[in-house]
């Protein structure tokens, strides 16, 4: 199946007209969640000069589309519109996973960042058969929701980790996955970072 590329950015009008401060909004979604969560790719520095290229990072552990994916799976079941989600990629994504005239929009526009929006069924995403977002090194989407909001996969380009905003149950079943690394967040926190 393939992620279809969609000209009407409606259904993102709520990310764009949102109130929610921008790094807050880039990074876990909107304010309007009961809890959210981080999906850490790789573990968060152990100081505050730490480089990212100097984490400690298991030689087996999932790259960054996997481990997305996992997730996606896991929050799959808390909404009722499964094959109706939406996919945001940000318009300076690396590669060919999209086309100079999907580059040139319309794209959903929030403060600091541009995004190419894409629909489709969420088991393509997560079983990795969504042309173009197939295969392991395939680029993590910034958002993905379902039609009906009931949470928000978000996955910025600066943060060692995805932002999840969702119900208290979704994101407990998320904290009890074997495998994830997820720990329960505070948006409005500072967060750790790598320098």
């Amino acid at each position: 199946m393939v992620l279809r590329y969609t000209a009407d950015t409606a259904a993102a009008a709520w990310l764009a007209s949102s109130r929610t401060p921008a790094e807050q909004l880039i990074t876990f979604g909107p304010a309007d969640y009961e809890a959210y969560a981080r999906l850490r790719y790789i573990p968060d520095p152990t100081s505050p000069d730490q480089r990212e290229t100097d984490a400690d990072v298991p030689a087996d552990r999932e790259l960054w589309t996997p481990q997305a994916r996992r997730a996606l799976h896991v929050l799959a079941p808390f909404t009722a519109t499964p094959d109706q989600c939406f996919f945001c990629v940000w318009e300076g994504v690396a590669g060919s996973a999209l086309s100079a005239a999907e580059r040139q929009g319309p794209l959903v526009t929030v403060p600091h960042r541009r995004y190419v929006l894409f629909t489709g069924r969420l088991a393509d995403y997560i079983e990795g058969r969504a042309e173009p977002f197939d295969g392991d090194s395939a680029p993590v989407p910034a958002f993905v929701w379902p039609a009906d909001r009931r949470w928000c996969f978000t996955s910025d380009v600066d943060p060692h980790w995805a932002g999840i905003g969702a119900d208290q149950a979704a994101v407990d079943r998320l904290l009890a996955t074997v495998g994830l690394d997820v720990v329960q967040a505070m948006p409005t926190e500072r967060l750790p970072a790598y320098r």
